[in-house]
């Protein structure tokens, strides 16, 4: 049976290996204060930050992309750029905004981050890739992470892990498809496991893990630890249950009324951070079906129809009573 352990970065070490990835979107502090408050992983994920952002100060920007909770664990800010130098500023800058850990986005295949040439793009010149890493090492002494997706050639995903590590990064995260390959593609367990063979440093598995089943089959690559992201919106709880699970200890998944309640919460919060109810609201539109899995499905349905025509907090909260059905209180 493959179980959990702590897991080392840099000079980091953490009490279990699960990680909370990051999703654009999504990972803003009143969802990452869910996922800590609920979970308690190794370290949650910002959403990526391009390296332009960071510089160029815009206080709209820097607030959803470098504000912490203060009630949330380690959080690790991911950056994204092709120009060293601007990394490398990013870098110190992301320190100074209390980052714990930095990641560098190798692994985006959204069209719009690729022609920037960005994300995914950068593993089509591993030189360049070098130089990246390296000016990241040289700017922060905080554990150094490197995102990527699997190359189609175990002769270049070879390559690539050596110039990840030979530059310095202190941990890669494998997300087990190629660039062009989207969520419905299964994720290449055997690719995660070549860069396990292949480093000394840490690899944390990235890609379908969303149950028991789906983690011991990438615990079973021998990484040293697992990154989930989508299967914990709207199931905040998700990866201590699997840590539950796994050590074989008692686990209740919250009732169908506090996910209701966990849902008003999470909106709330936004509401808050945003400074702005229909920004929120707009966003609770996005997450909507991912909080109504616990609903049968024409409910689920019925209830997402009706978020998406929701314009007003109040409202909103009116909803989630009616189908969660928990006391609404007047």
């Amino acid at each position: 049976m493959t179980t959990l352990h702590a897991l080392s970065i840099g000079q980091r070490q953490f009490p279990v290996n699960l990680i909370q990835g990051p999703l654009a979107g999504v990972s803003s502090p009143p969802f990452r204060r869910l996922i800590w408050q609920h979970s308690r992983p190794a370290f949650s994920y910002t959403e990526m930050i391009s390296c332009k952002t960071l510089i160029h100060p815009s206080k709209i920007l820097h607030q959803r992309f470098t504000s912490k909770d203060v009630q949330e664990g380690p959080v690790c800010f991911q950056l994204s750029g092709k120009n060293p130098k601007e990394l490398s500023e990013a870098a110190t800058i992301a320190t100074d905004y209390g980052a714990d850990l930095i990641d560098l986005n190798c692994g985006c295949s959204v069209k719009k981050i690729r022609r920037k040439g960005t994300g995914s793009r950068l593993l089509d010149d591993l030189s360049h890739l070098y130089q990246l890493i390296s000016a990241l090492r040289k700017s922060t002494s905080l554990p150094l992470l490197v995102k990527i997706r699997v190359g189609e050639t175990e002769g270049f995903n070879r390559e690539l892990a050596k110039v990840m590590s030979d530059a310095g990064a202190d941990a890669v995260v494998v997300h087990g498809r190629y660039w062009f390959e989207n969520y419905h593609t299964p994720c290449h367990l055997d690719e995660i496991r070549l860069f396990v063979d292949t480093l000394k440093i840490p690899v944390i598995g990235n890609g379908d893990v969303s149950d028991m089943a789906s983690l011991q089959q990438m615990l079973s690559t021998g990484c040293a630890g697992v990154m989930i992201a989508r299967a914990s919106v709207g199931q905040p709880w998700l990866i201590r249950q699997l840590i539950a699970e796994i050590n074989h200890e008692p686990f209740s998944i919250p009732t169908t009324p506090t996910i209701g309640e966990l849902f008003i919460e999470h909106v709330a919060q936004l509401a808050g951070f945003l400074g702005d109810e229909s920004l929120a609201i707009l966003q609770a539109r996005n997450l909507a079906p991912d909080y109504a899995r616990c609903l049968q499905e024409d409910q689920a349905m019925l209830f997402c129809a009706e978020i998406n025509a929701c314009d007003h907090f109040e409202t909103f909260k009116k909803l989630c009573a009616r189908y969660f059905s928990y006391p609404f209180p007047r």
